[in-house]
């Protein structure tokens, strides 16, 4: 059978949605993983990515299902889901590939502003770093003071602004290029799910095709 058949198209939807699943979990692992450091939870792109890969998992899920029983609700509803989450991936991945670091320290000194000493001190034990940013002198002599990070007796504390920016630029370098590239193959699913809804299943009853 030339490709661009009943089977042939069931077979690639099949594999398409696989590789959603495995995109989707890939987001939601990378987004976690930067979000894992407290204060760069405050990026709410990363929120943004997290939810995008939910919904991508979840929507496979239902292609999968749609493409293996070729039911016809459902695979409609995929495709319009699956148009509206391409949107979303479309705009979130370029907003994490265009978001420089100065835009990055912005977001790190507002979060660090209002967050509590507990708070700081729980994050500098964690990543053994001491302060934000060594901007203001006064500041960072003030967070040092009150840091109880390991690095303190060894004397070789980097700033905590230091390691979180070097954390929060991979995972959104990964997240934008992994989310940008992905987002165009979701249109060849829509396209694909188009063609093989309005394909007979040669096996099926012809009076039974909608």
């Amino acid at each position: 059978m030339v490709c661009g058949g009943f089977t042939c198209s069931k077979n690639a939807l099949c594999s398409l949605n696989v590789v959603y699943m495995l995109v989707g979990l890939l987001l939601i692992v990378v987004a976690a993983w930067g979000k894992g450091f407290g204060i760069v939870s405050s990026i709410h792109i990363i929120g943004g990515v997290i939810a995008v890969g939910f919904f991508l998992l979840l929507i496979s899920i239902v292609g999968l299902i749609g493409a293996v029983h070729h039911h016809q609700v459902m695979l409609f509803f995929y495709m319009v889901i699956l148009f509206i989450v391409f949107l979303f991936q479309f705009g979130i991945s370029c907003s994490c590939l265009a978001m420089n670091q100065g835009q990055q320290e912005k977001l790190l000194n507002s979060s660090w502003k209002i967050m509590s000493n507990d708070t700081r001190i729980s994050l500098e034990n964690k990543m053994d770093c001491c302060g934000l940013f060594n901007n203001t002198q006064t500041d960072f002599v003030s967070d040092l003071h009150l840091c109880e990070a390991p690095c303190v007796k060894k004397k070789s504390c980097l700033t905590c602004g230091e390691k979180m920016l070097q954390h929060s630029s991979e995972a959104l370098k990964i997240l934008g290029g992994v989310g940008l590239f992905f987002s165009f193959t979701e249109i060849l699913g829509v396209w694909l799910a188009m063609r093989y809804r309005n394909q007979k299943d040669p096996r099926a009853n012809p009076s039974a095709f909608l």
